[in-house]
This record gives C-alpha cells, structure tokens and sequence, in this order.
C-alpha cells in the first residue's frame, strides 16, 4: 500500500486510557478511513494531559498525511484538547466569530458557555458539528473531532470525508474474512504460502478460544478487488483442503 495515504488515530481522554469507557471511536474511525482509502498505522489513547498530547501530536502529523483526533472539546476543566492543539502548532487561540454567534444563537440558556467552544487555534478551520454544539477543526493535517460517537460518526461523515487526500479517487480497502475452527499452528504452512504467492494483499491471522473449542479467523485486505478476490478463492481452498485430509 506504498505510495498512498496515511493515518493515525488519537483518543484523547483519561477515561479511555485508564478503560473506564471502551474506545469505540478508534476501531469506528479505523474501519472508516479504510473503505475511503487511507491506510490507518497507528492508534493511540492518551491523558488529558497538554504536553503529552502536543509530543504526541508533532510527531504523529509530522510523519502521517492525516492525524484524526477525538476527544476533549466540551466545557469542562478536563477539556484541553483546544489549548493542546494551539500549543502542538506554537500557535495563540482566537474566538471564531461567526461559529460563536452560531452557538450563541442555538444555546440561548447559557450563550457565553456555549460560545468557548468557538476559541479555536488561531489558523485553523472550524468544522461543523451536525448533531452537537461543540464544533470541531482542522490545523494543517490534523483533524479535531468531538468524542461524543454519534457526534464524531457524524461529522467525519459529513465533513471530514471530503477533506482527506485523494477524496472521491482513491481505491477503498477491501477486505475478506472468514473463520475456521482449528488452530494457528495447523494452518501455519498455508499462511506462509499465501504471503509468498500473494504479497500485495495483507493478511492477518486472528485465534480465539472459548466453550467451543479454538478459533482462527483470517482477515485479507487489498485496494485491488480481483487480487483480493484471488487471493480469497486461493486461501479458502487451501485451508479447506489442508483440514479436510
């Protein structure tokens, strides 16, 4: 997949980190980033914590064509993420005016609440929010999303879609899955046959065990979808006929 877009995922939040909240956002925005093209190469969940996420921020963008990053917009003492951002860029924070007399205008209980959510990086480019208050924004190649899912699911959606590199041209990644039920270590020679007859498709080998006994489940991903289709027909046939002997 040399050559095409990248990515990397950032949730902010101490409740992620430390497990109080499944990191719903991450495997979403994995899956999704995938069908328009952009090759995800790393997720991370990191603290409310402005230097960690401003050293994780510079060397995430400086390295991927995209960083997304959820989390940390709302009104509350733990919501730094605008601040963090301002910092990772060596950047001031500016009330973007026309989003804050929109929020003013929507919230018309506590405006003034409503309207810090409108104190953005100087530079960057608000997004809207289709479902909820706080908007996000853009900075360069990074990407500042709520961490609300129905919220972020909409957005990215909506907005970000058509802002990632190559939008509307890029192939999607295609993928095949389909489970067995044996163990890694009978299906190993097929596995490495596959890599070497079929190197431009990913494969990934994912084993379980439960009540019922162990689990493989195989996984091949390609933005080809006749070498993925190939690949597919060659790796069914030859685990099914490696199992039935």
């Amino acid at each position: 997949m040399a050559g095409h877009a990248t990515a990397a995922i950032v949730t902010i939040g101490n409740e992620i980190v430390c497990g109080d909240v499944q990191n719903t956002n991450g495997s979403w925005l994995g899956r999704r980033l995938e069908q328009h093209g952009v090759g995800v190469r790393l997720q991370v969940a990191i603290l409310d914590d402005e230097q960690q996420i401003v050293e994780t921020l510079r060397a995430l963008a400086a390295v991927h064509d995209v960083v997304i990053v959820t989390g940390g917009l709302g009104g509350t003492p733990d919501d730094i993420t605008r601040e963090a951002l301002a910092a990772t860029f060596a950047v001031g924070q500016q009330v973007h005016e026309p989003t804050a007399a929109v929020l003013r205008a929507r919230f018309t209980r506590n405006p003034e609440y409503a309207a810090r959510f409108a104190n953005l990086p100087v530079g960057s480019l608000p997004l809207v929010n289709p479902l909820g208050g706080a908007p996000g924004f853009r900075i360069e190649n990074v990407f500042v999303l709520p961490g609300l899912p129905s919220e972020m699911e909409a957005m990215f959606d909506e907005v970000v879609a058509l802002q990632l590199p190559g939008a509307g041209e890029v192939a999607a990644i295609g993928s095949w899955r389909r489970r067995w039920q044996t163990y890694e270590s009978l299906i190993d020679a097929v596995l490495r046959d596959f890599e070497r007859l079929h190197p431009a498709v990913g494969l990934g080998s994912y084993p379980s065990f439960d009540s019922t006994g162990p689990e493989v489940e195989l996984v091949l991903k390609s933005r080809d979808p006749h070498a993925l289709a190939a690949a597919a027909a060659w790796l069914e046939g030859a685990v099914d006929d490696l199992l039935d002997r």
